[in-house]
């Protein structure tokens, strides 16, 4: 089965998903928005230069436009008025840590957690770089020091669950995963690794927990897709073609969505045309597709379109050489007398 998967989730993650492992989902302020609080935060810090929390009020609206230079300067100029204060050192951390200067955000969390030990937010921080250095015994020392100070936090069971993930340790994995959705109701990104842990044991409680991370965030591509990969890899095709049809109405550009409903048409439902038409999206979506010019061969071979399918074969061999299914179809395309054009790689 020639499939893609592009929502793997792997460990390294903080470059692209927030300033921690559960994804940030405040709004923004708007252009318009964003200017006048600009403009009045740095009238007020002409009237008080020395104010430290009117540096720390501006490097956050600055991180909220993504403006992330001016942010780190402005959280310095706090620290330099207010060297105590272990929420500045924290959030410059954090903002350290999404920029992958991991060096610079373990800094920051060591001297929050020393300024304030009862605060529990440095810890988890830090539990987090150390889980990506896989530190796993330094990280779940800070997490379970976390949940001394408050046994109730969500994120901690979920970095709990993440850290015995990382570590191979399954079941533990899910039991803290179960935790934090316990303390949290609205924990998207626990329910969806539940989804992950149960799918890779092919049990259907993975559909369960997909659904509950779709409860959260209905217009979620990730777990729409999820969802559809488990459903298609189980047979509920049905179920598998409603997530990818959710996954398009969401992401028009998404060419994952038609090539896999393709590729059920190709290969469960035998409906060829159907098939051709969904491959023919995903290439319009996405020339380089490789699987998708190979899959729509197949479908006109079916379909006693020998020429085109050798055409597409041959294609998917332009863009991946060493892809051996391709290479095999037209050769058996060539033995049904299907015209194979010579041609060369450009180089």
């Amino acid at each position: 089965m020639v499939r893609t998967f592009p929502f793997v989730l792997g460990l390294f993650v903080i470059g692209c998903s927030g300033t921690s492992v559960e994804q940030d989902t405040t709004t923004p302020p708007q252009p318009d928005e964003l200017s006048r609080s600009l403009l009045d935060v740095e009238q007020r810090i002409v009237r008080d230069p020395k104010d430290a929390s009117l540096y720390a009020e501006r490097a956050r609206l600055y991180r909220s436009a993504d403006s992330s230079r001016q942010a780190i300067n402005d959280w310095i100029r706090a620290l330099s008025i207010d060297s105590t204060n272990a929420s500045y050192h924290a959030e410059l951390g954090d903002l350290y840590y999404t920029k992958l200067m991991v060096d610079l955000a373990r800094e920051r969390f060591e001297k929050a957690m020393e300024l304030d030990p009862e605060a529990v937010s440095p810890k988890l921080k830090m539990a987090e770089v150390e889980l990506v250095l896989r530190n796993y015994g330094s990280a779940l020392d800070l997490v379970n020091a976390a949940l001394r100070i408050d046994p109730n936090l969500a994120e901690a069971y979920y970095l709990k669950g993440w850290t015995f993930k990382e570590a191979g340790d399954t079941a533990l994995a899910i039991s803290s995963y179960r935790t934090a959705v316990e303390q949290d109701p609205d924990h998207y990104n626990a329910f969806i690794q539940l989804g992950l842990l149960h799918a890779a044991q092919h049990d259907d409680l993975a559909i369960q927990y997909y659904r509950s991370a779709l409860e959260i965030r209905p217009q979620s591509v990730e777990a729409n897709y999820n969802l559809g990969i488990f459903a298609q890899d189980h047979g509920l095709d049905s179920l598998a073609i409603s997530c990818y049809e959710r996954i398009t109405a969401i992401d028009p550009g998404n060419a994952a969505a038609p090539y896999n409903t393709g590729w059920i048409h190709l290969k469960r439902l035998k409906e060829f045309r159907k098939a051709e038409q969904y491959f023919t999206q995903a290439l319009d979506l996405n020339t380089n597709y490789y699987q998708a010019w190979y899959n729509r061969g197949l479908a006109m071979e079916q379909l006693g379109k020998l020429d085109s399918a050798a055409a597409d074969m041959q294609v998917a061999l332009l863009i991946r050489p060493d892809f051996d299914l391709a290479a095999e179809a037209l050769g058996r395309l060539y033995d049904k007398g299907a015209y194979v054009k010579e041609f060369e790689r450009d180089r």
